[in-house]
């Protein structure tokens, strides 16, 4: 078995730490370099898991050159995911990008090309995709439980993304924070509809069988004093009926310590019953014609080679598997198409058929 050669570049998100974990822990792979423009934002990883001094790169050739990474993870702000695809993917790696795919569709198929090119793997990591519920809820659908899936609804969100770092931990921003921080920077790809939305669009395209919508409406909210949104609604219209997507920074709580009102997470209605599958719930709610009344079905801890995204993504790559589900450039490219649409309708007031 061969032990993986890892590198992270660009800490513009602070899921960044949480994916160096996976590595960390992982007995076949090892931290082999870390990289950013901005040294700082490295301090904390290199501490947390021993990265030596002489593996701490300001300047990501020399990082990418001297340590041969067979994988590189990336997370950087979501405007510029194709512009760092692009930078990297000549060094011959495989990439795990951070959640979103991209700002834009003509991003997402910018790093599509660049990745074709050198024949390497691109995987792009949805957070909620590891949530055991969201897991059986797919399960379910597919085991045939609630029937055909008809609609598809999500709210999620946080309290706001500087309100906590890596691993988790709390942390009150403050205002010049706030101002300085991509995520509330429009040019940047921020936002909560570009933070979250892709999550609801890419898990319900799983949910859906990968079907597609056949228009899209959206609104957002227009913020004194920011120029990006902090809450948006989405309507996709199918074939088969309505789904909707919310976004929302500024939940009474965050979703992992008490869940907010309203839950975050899915509910998902079939031809034969419905799932309610929140974020980070321990089980999962049916109605079934059997069961009207509903039932609590166990959402057990993932396990392994399909517990996390790097322990995931070096399976396939050991065994030669496909990439499937969310993390697979098909549904993400799908969700990718329903964000982009949302966004333009959003901007343009109007209902907007799906972008191609």
């Amino acid at each position: 078995m061969p032990r993986w050669k890892i590198a992270g570049i660009n800490f513009d998100h602070f899921h960044m730490g949480d994916l160096l974990r996976r590595v960390h822990d992982h007995p076949n792979a090892e931290i082999v370099a870390i990289a950013d423009e901005q040294p700082g934002r490295m301090a904390e990883a290199a501490a947390n898991f021993g990265i030596p001094s002489n593996r701490v790169y300001s300047e990501i050739e020399p990082c990418l050159i001297e340590t041969q990474p067979d994988l590189v993870i990336l997370c950087p702000a979501a405007a510029r995911h194709a512009e760092w695809t692009e930078r990297v993917a000549p060094f011959g790696t495989h990439i795990l990008m951070e959640k979103p795919f991209a700002s834009t569709l003509a991003e997402a198929d910018r790093m599509i090309a660049a990745m074709e090119k050198t024949g390497k793997q691109l995987a792009i990591n949805w957070p909620l995709a590891w949530v055991p519920a969201h897991v059986k809820a797919h399960q379910l659908i597919c085991e045939g439980l609630i029937g055909e899936v008809r609609e598809v609804h999500f709210y999620d969100g946080n309290r706001g993304p500087l309100w906590h770092g890596a691993d988790k931990i709390e942390h009150e921003p403050t205002a010049e924070e706030k101002d300085a921080s991509w995520f509330y920077q429009k040019a940047e790809g921020g936002g909560s509809m570009l933070d979250y939305l892709g999550y609801g669009t890419t898990l319900g395209t799983w949910y859906h069988g990968g079907r597609k919508p056949i228009e899209v409406m959206s609104l957002w909210d227009e913020p004194t004093g920011l120029e990006v949104d902090e809450h948006s609604v989405t309507v996709a219209r199918y074939d088969v009926g309505l789904s909707k997507f919310e976004t929302r920074w500024g939940t009474f709580t965050d979703p992992w310590t008490h869940p907010p009102t309203p839950r975050c997470g899915f509910n998902i209605v079939g031809t034969e019953g419905t799932i309610a599958n929140y974020d980070y719930a321990a089980t999962v709610r049916v109605q079934t014609r059997e069961h009207p009344e509903g039932i609590e079905i166990d959402a057990p801890p993932l396990t392994a080679p399909h517990a996390n995204p790097v322990q995931y993504f070096l399976h396939c790559l050991e065994s030669g598997s496909p990439i499937e589900g969310p993390l697979s450039l098909e549904i993400s490219r799908i969700g990718q198409q329903i964000s982009d649409t949302a966004y333009l309708s959003a901007q343009e007031k109007r209902t907007l058929p799906l972008l191609t």
